[in-house]
């Protein structure tokens, strides 16, 4: 049996002369919060589409649960992909029974858990039109989970909520994964709230794939750090290593150096200026996740998402 929920191979979408997703490669496993992030147009709704089965690749390969796409697989996947497409007129409980009836489920009880799951009052005669943003979602979500799925794709589920709704998806996610051991997809433009659940992540840009790493990789990247900036980093990195004995460390843009021993900053600024190195910037920073999300994703050029 594969290890891997999710196999992307070489996987392209092509709307006439544009790629929307080239190339990409991903690789999520059972028990996965992958949390899913690119700017708007990166392509992260065409793959989602994709790996749902709403939209077929141009070439490339998906693979579920280990197997090339069939009826079977398919069954274990739900999604909330763009609106669920919920009937105003109706109650939560109305709307989960229409959806089960037409995809043959006859397990009332069944609706009625979901329901609960997810903090919907089953009994509730309260017209959908008349729920809030994040009661729309968390039904969106039920509809999802109808057919008992194995693989959980939600595209954006938190945008435009308020911090409860915010708060009452992620609890829905949590237990979901922790319950349930279900595998779940999540892309969000809020990153701070998505290192609140994700276990693993992937980074899109321009409908690329740029990087997949764990939640602990991520961390381990987000560390404090001393930022010095100079004129000409290539020149101090030699002081650095041989008067401070500084060996963890990093030249970044704009002529930063960042330090990540434990260093004092006092001594350093002492040593540079023994040296006459001009120092423009010697400061103690902790890269934030969003910070790190929006330096790869950078602000190129955008495709069809």
């Amino acid at each position: 049996m594969s290890e891997y929920v999710v196999e992307a191979i070489n996987l392209n979408k092509k709307f006439k002369d544009t790629y929307a997703v080239s190339n990409i490669e991903m690789k999520i496993r059972k028990g996965d919060i992958y949390g899913f992030i690119g700017s708007n147009g990166a392509g992260k709704s065409t793959t989602l589409k994709m790996i749902a089965g709403l939209m077929s690749p141009t070439s490339g390969k998906i693979k579920l649960f280990g197997e090339k796409r069939n009826a079977y697989t398919s069954q274990r996947v739900g999604s909330l992909i763009e609106n669920a497409g919920i009937y105003p007129n109706l109650s939560a409980y109305d709307n989960m029974d229409i959806l089960s009836t037409s995809m043959g489920l006859k397990n009332k009880q069944k609706i009625i858990e979901i329901l609960e799951l997810v903090h919907l009052d089953p009994k509730s005669k309260k017209k959908a039109k008349k729920f809030s943003l994040g009661m729309k979602q968390r039904l969106g979500i039920a509809m999802a989970l109808l057919g008992n799925p194995d693989l959980l794709i939600l595209d954006e589920p938190i945008n435009g909520l308020d911090p409860e709704g915010i708060r009452e998806i992620r609890e829905v996610i949590l237990r979901l994964n922790g319950e349930k051991d279900m595998t779940i997809i999540i892309s969000s433009h809020i990153l701070g709230e998505l290192s609140k659940v994700a276990t693993r992540y992937g980074i899109i840009r321009n409908g690329r794939m740029i990087e997949e790493l764990t939640a602990e990789q991520l961390e381990e990247k987000c560390r404090n750090y001393l930022s010095i900036v100079v004129k000409e980093p290539s020149l101090v990195i030699p002081i650095l290593e041989k008067e401070l004995h500084i060996c963890d460390y990093l030249v970044h843009e704009n002529n930063e150096i960042r330090v990540f021993d434990d260093v004092d900053s006092l001594e350093v600024s002492a040593v540079l200026s023994k040296h006459h190195v001009a120092v423009s910037q010697i400061v103690y920073q902790k890269q934030d996740l969003e910070t790190y999300f929006l330096e790869k994703i950078g602000k190129e050029g955008v495709n069809h998402d």
